[in-house]
């Protein structure tokens, strides 16, 4: 379990700071956010022909002051951090890891496109709701989105082979029962 949370805080960090350093938002974080506005824009446009995307801003051709522009902390990227360092400090099969971190991406980016379309039509309908379900509950569901697919892939994880005193099952165990 030490061995966990170190490994944890140490890719927490590193992750972290990364995401912070300016030719790494520039070249991966901000291209990949404008691919959520374009994906959620996309999505929307089949039921709604009124909106555009620009870069990271989606607004409505008829009205573009009601813009919402997707920055940072609001494009998933904290919550897939968090997954990728919970499930890459699990002493686990690699591939397992990345099997759990693909799954746990798309579970995480899926929910937060619904995330983006729905402050974009609670900002169209009233902006003191838009600013309530954004600064707190969709971080929060975001961020628990991520704990959940975490402690799905540990459900999920096979069985090892070996009756080692420290399996994972034991580990699993004690993790899913300290949450619970």
């Amino acid at each position: 379990m030490l061995r966990f949370t170190i490994l944890f805080l140490v890719l927490i960090l590193v992750l972290f700071s990364l995401e912070l350093y300016q030719p790494i938002n520039d070249a991966v974080i901000t291209p990949f956010t404008s691919i959520l506005a374009y994906v959620s824009t996309f999505i929307m446009q089949l039921f709604d022909s009124d909106v555009m995307a620009k870069g990271v801003i989606i607004y409505s051709i008829s009205n573009p002051a009601n813009a919402v522009q997707i920055a940072a902390g609001c494009n998933g990227v904290e919550a897939v951090i968090i997954l990728f360092a919970a499930i890459f400090a699990f002493p686990s099969q690699f591939k397992h890891k990345l099997i759990g971190f693909f799954i746990g991406f798309l579970g995480i980016q899926i929910l937060n496109i619904v995330r983006i379309i729905s402050l974009y039509y609670l900002l169209q309908w009233d902006k003191n709701w838009f600013d309530w379900f954004h600064l707190y509950l969709w971080q929060a569901l975001i961020i628990l989105d991520a704990l959940v697919l975490w402690l799905l892939w540990l459900r999920y994880l096979p069985k090892p082979e070996t009756n080692n005193e420290n399996t994972n099952d034991k580990i699993i165990d004690k993790v899913v029962n300290s949450v619970t």
